[in-house]
């Protein structure tokens, strides 16, 4: 009895594991299906990733690393974060080595701000995944740099130690000034970078003024060409432009001399000058009617002279006459009398007796009612008069 109770026990021990292994791995599949999401991502290599690695954000982990497979020229890596925890669509999956020395882990990046999210069970191509730069890799690279500049190198024909040792004759004692121009390019370079938009705008019209001249390349030739001639003709002239320039100075010296020697003369001679200007603006009309008549008196006079008998002729013009004394005998008699030794008197009866239509005097060349002026419109100083 006790044998076929062993004997079935383990007919049915084998069903049983199995059974209970995929019940584990179902409840495990719901589990992580209700509060995580898997992602897959492709890297070159994944030195110090296994399974179990940390998945983090910020350096925060939110998951684990499910599987590292390699894959040809790739190893796969399988991964699982928190459901919660809220990926960018473009992220990138980059293996992050705090240490030379320890694990490493896979860095979500960047932080998710706004936008669509990554779908549960992407992957990410080598193009969208980042390793850390080995130590190995950097002693390779600065060993083929040494090689290149040793002596099977650059160096083959002693070309770097030419170099090292002129450069350090260049600059032995110059440590100071060195390290002045340093700054100075440092200070300049901020300077360029504080003032980039005016440097830009700067170099923005430059480039408009230099289209312009592109455009207007013939007009800008023959400005050239003339600008050129009028150098050729001021060389060919400069002994002479030259003694000009000499004469015009010793001129302008006699000149201040002279301002100088006779300052109160001048200044006398300025202040009748303003005078007789203020007077002639002040008679202006006056000036304008003489301008206008003296040409024809001129000329009447130049007419009544008769050069044969030495004499002024003259022309009555007794029709003339004949209307002024219908229309202003008073003006006619007064004109008549005007040179006789009592005209005064005289006019100052005919104008009780006749009216007159005006102001006797105007275009008939008297001056009788006209109050004398001694001054002369304030030409010539005096007491009285008119101003």
């Amino acid at each position: 009895m006790a044998t076929g109770l062993n004997a079935s026990m383990r007919r049915w021990a084998v069903p049983l594991v199995i059974a209970l292994l995929v019940l584990a791995a179902g409840v495990t599949m719901l589990s992580r299906g209700s509060g995580e999401q898997t992602l897959t991502a492709h890297f070159p290599r994944t030195i110090s990733i296994y399974t179990g690695s940390d998945v983090r954000v910020l350096g925060v982990p939110v998951g684990k690393v499910d599987k590292v497979t390699p894959d040809g020229t790739d190893v796969i890596v399988t991964m699982h974060y928190d459901k919660d925890v809220k990926i960018p669509k473009d992220a990138q999956a980059v293996i992050v080595a705090p240490s030379v020395v320890g694990d490493r882990y896979v860095q979500l990046t960047p932080v998710y701000t706004s936008g669509p999210t990554l779908k549960d069970g992407a992957v990410l191509q080598t193009d969208r995944t980042a390793v850390p730069l080995e130590l190995d890799q950097i002693y390779g690279s600065l060993d083929q740099l040494v090689s290149a500049l040793g002596p099977n190198g650059a160096n083959r024909n002693g070309a770097l130690t030419d170099l090292l040792q002129q450069t350090a004759a260049n600059f032995g004692g110059q440590g100071e000034q060195v390290h002045q121009t340093i700054g100075d390019l440092s200070k300049l370079t901020k300077t360029l970078d504080d003032n980039k938009d005016a440097l830009f705008g700067s170099a923005s019209q430059l480039e408009t003024f230099v289209n312009k001249l592109a455009q207007n390349d013939g007009t800008v030739r023959d400005f050239n060409t003339a600008l050129s001639g009028v150098s050729t003709m001021l060389a060919g002239e400069r002994t002479d432009l030259s003694a000009s320039l000499h004469n015009l100075q010793v001129a302008l010296g006699n000149v201040a001399d002279f301002v100088k020697e006779n300052k109160n003369a001048l200044g006398s001679n300025l202040k009748g000058l303003n005078q007789i200007l203020g007077t002639v603006v002040k008679n202006r009309d006056n000036v304008n009617e003489i301008l206008q008549a003296a040409p024809v008196a001129l000329s009447n006079l130049y007419l009544a002279y008769n050069p044969d008998v030495g004499s002024l002729d003259t022309n009555a013009n007794l029709g003339e006459l004949a209307h002024q004394l219908t229309t202003d005998p008073a003006q006619v008699l007064c004109t008549l009398t005007d040179q006789l030794p009592s005209g005064k008197s005289l006019c100052n009866l005919v104008d009780k007796i006749l009216p007159r239509s005006g102001v006797f005097g105007a275009g008939t060349g008297s001056s009788y009612g006209v109050k004398s002026d001694p001054t002369l419109g304030g030409l010539v100083p005096g007491t009285g008069g008119a101003r």
